[in-house]
């Protein structure tokens, strides 16, 4: 069941709205897809998000993340040179190779753009095997750090994305690791953008065509088995108002490479074309400025915890006006950041999102003088 605008980040919560269902979401020719507003944090539209699916070479994500975090971590350096193993060397032949050998040490550096522009899955297991020892411990590592992120849904069984019945993940799961790896590392993401790579003198082009269809795309990955189908995460940045937005599109079981192609450009279009990215709020911007009870003080400043940023179709942003409720009374003790209430943004009347509302000041009680006058309040009021 296709799905408009059904998510946001943690601190915003879209109403089902007559406005979010006047634009129908395009027909994608996969198993399961979604798109992500990078920006905001909001799923912009999706088809069976959370069916479980073989990831294919998308697992090389994760893979190049706990390699970006050894580095980060100084555990390894991309200069640093690895002996290549025979099992590295010996991975299914058959499959995408970045064409190491045992007899020639590779660099970091050369294994990390193995891996992401050739998809080498020999690439992979060096890797895996230069971060943790051996391929085995590096699961693990892949394990936790799916959990870390709350991929409820994932769990990885090697690092190159080979079949096995304990390697899967969802569209969901893999939106949210793609827009990690954008967000944390992009010193390391610009790999992704890379069109072609030569290594032991046998040169590779990117396996991701929209690198040279749309100059906006600047990543990330394909993947390809049998059961898995074609599949791609694209992600793309584009100006939007003074500042740019980015779109991440996940496109899982298409039936050929130019498929899935045509189907994340479809989609990155659309999103692009219908939608707009706009800040409402910023982090710490009062919004109000209540009374508080029993307290050291007797206003209290009001509004969010982070910066608000919200996806919403094009020609509505300038429509929505504030509705807040809060929690009234509010009565001291009142910690930083406990929830006050909530500001509903309503168009035409009906409200389109909902905005937690919180305390952006500790307020400490007042003596027991104050608190016994302001309960003398209360009581009358």
């Amino acid at each position: 069941m296709k799905k408009i605008i059904t998510a946001l980040a943690t601190s915003v919560m879209l109403m089902t709205s007559a406005v979010a269902q006047t634009l129908p979401a395009p027909t994608i020719a996969a198993k399961s897809w979604l798109l992500l507003d990078a920006t905001s944090g909001q799923i912009i539209a999706s088809q069976d998000p959370n069916a479980r699916i073989e990831p294919a070479s998308l697992t090389k994500i994760m893979t190049a993340y706990v390699a970006f975090t050894a580095l980060r971590d100084k555990k390894i350096d991309l200069k640093q040179m690895v002996n290549v193993s025979t099992k590295a060397w010996k991975v299914d032949t058959s499959s995408s190779k970045m064409f190491i050998d045992p007899a020639t040490p590779v660099s970091i550096n050369d294994l990390l753009y193995g891996l992401m522009v050739q998809s080498g899955n020999d690439a992979a297991v060096a890797l895996a095997e230069a971060v943790a020892g051996d391929e085995s411990a590096f699961v693990v590592m892949m394990n936790k750090e799916a959990q870390r992120m709350g991929l409820t849904s994932t769990h990885f069984a090697n690092p190159h994305g080979l079949p096995s019945p304990e390697n899967y993940s969802t569209a969901q799961d893999l939106s949210v690791l793609a827009k990690r790896v954008i967000l944390d590392f992009p010193e390391f993401y610009k790999i992704d953008s890379v069109k072609t790579f030569t290594y032991n003198k046998i040169t590779q082009p990117n396996r991701n065509r929209l690198l040279w269809l749309d100059p906006t795309v600047d990543g990330m990955k394909t993947g390809h088995t049998e059961a898995a189908g074609y599949c791609m995460i694209a992600s793309a940045h584009r100006p939007n108002g003074a500042g740019e937005r980015r779109l991440i599109s996940v496109v899982l079981g298409t039936s050929s490479d130019q498929v899935r192609t045509q189907e994340s450009q479809k989609l990155l279009n659309w999103g692009f074309q219908n939608f707009d990215t706009v800040k409402l709020y910023s982090k710490g911007q009062p919004i109000a400025t209540p009374e508080i009870w029993k307290g050291a003080k007797g206003q209290v400043k009001i509004g969010f915890a982070n910066d608000v940023m919200v996806t919403v179709p094009k020609g509505v942003a300038g429509k929505m006006k504030p509705a807040l409720e809060r929690k009234d009374p509010l009565v001291a003790p009142l910690a930083e950041n406990s929830r006050v209430g909530t500001l509903k943004m309503m168009v035409d009347g009906k409200p389109m999102l909902e905005l937690p509302v919180v305390a952006l000041e500790t307020v400490e009680q007042a003596s027991i003088f104050g608190r016994a006058w302001d309960s003398i309040r209360l009581w009358l009021k």
